[in-house]
C-alpha cells in the first residue's frame, strides 16, 4: 500500500529481457534506502514492483509480460517517479494507492495557469465512472486531486512542487500515464452490485 505521494525520482539504467517479462535496474541514489529489503514493495512509476536484487543504490525488479501489457515507462530506460510502501502508522498525505495500475491515460493538454500547470488526461470510458470531481486519481504513481470531467476527460492542477519532484513535468500531449482509480470508490461499486 502506498500514498501516491512520491519519495523521488530514479532512473531506469537498464532493461534486461526474460523468458516471461524483464528485468529492470533502477538507480535509487535519491531516495531513502534504509531498511529497504529483497521482498519489498516499492512504487515504480505508479506500478507496484518487488525487490528481487539489491546493489548500492541500484534496485532489480522483475517485471511480467502482463504488467508491462498494462502500463507504460516500465519497458525503457529513463526518470521513475519512486515511493516506499507505507508502514502502519506513516502520516498518510495522500490517498490509499494499491499500485495496481487500472489502464492508460492520454495527455490531452498541459497549459500553464499561473505558477502551476494544468493537466488534461483522457481516460479510458470504462474507467471514466470511478473519476470524480473533487476525488482522488494516481498519475505515474502521483496523487492527485481532480479539479472536473468532462465525459472521459478530467482535469488536474500540478503545483510548482509537485512538477519539481515528480516525472510529470516532462509530459506533453499525446503522451500515455499509468493511471489508478481510488481504490474506494471501486469497492463502493462492487458493494452496491454494478460491477
Amino acid at each position: 500500500m502506498f500514498t501516491g505521494i512520491v519519495q523521488a525520482v530514479g532512473r531506469i539504467e537498464a532493461v534486461t529481457p526474460l523468458a516471461q517479462g524483464v528485468r529492470l535496474t533502477v538507480d535509487i541514489a535519491s531516495l531513502e534506502r534504509s531498511g529497504v529489503v529483497l521482498g519489498d514493495s516499492i512504487c515504480v512509476q505508479g506500478a507496484c514492483l518487488t525487490v528481487v536484487a539489491i546493489d548500492g543504490a541500484r534496485l532489480a525488479f522483475d517485471v511480467s509480460r502482463e504488467t508491462l501489457a498494462c502500463t507504460v515507462g516500465l519497458d525503457a530506460p529513463g526518470p521513475v517517479n519512486l515511493e516506499k510502501s507505507l508502514a502502519l502508522g506513516d502520516t498518510l498525505g495522500g490517498h490509499l494507492v494499491t499500485g495496481h495500475v487500472d489502464g492508460l491515460g492520454e495527455v490531452v493538454a498541459f497549459d500553464a495557469a499561473g505558477e502551476s500547470k494544468r493537466l488534461r488526461l483522457r481516460v479510458p470510458a470504462e474507467l471514466a465512472r470511478y473519476v470524480a470531481r473533487k476525488g482522488s486519481i494516481t498519475v505515474d504513481g502521483v496523487s492527485l486531486t481532480v479539479n472536473r470531467i468532462e465525459a472521459n476527460v478530467f482535469e488536474v492542477n500540478l503545483i510548482p512542487h509537485t512538477l519539481a519532484v515528480t516525472t510529470l513535468a516532462r509530459l506533453a500531449p499525446g503522451a500515455k500515464v499509468n493511471l489508478e482509480v481510488d481504490l474506494i470508490a471501486r469497492y463502493v461499486e462492487r458493494m452496491l452490485g454494478n460491477d
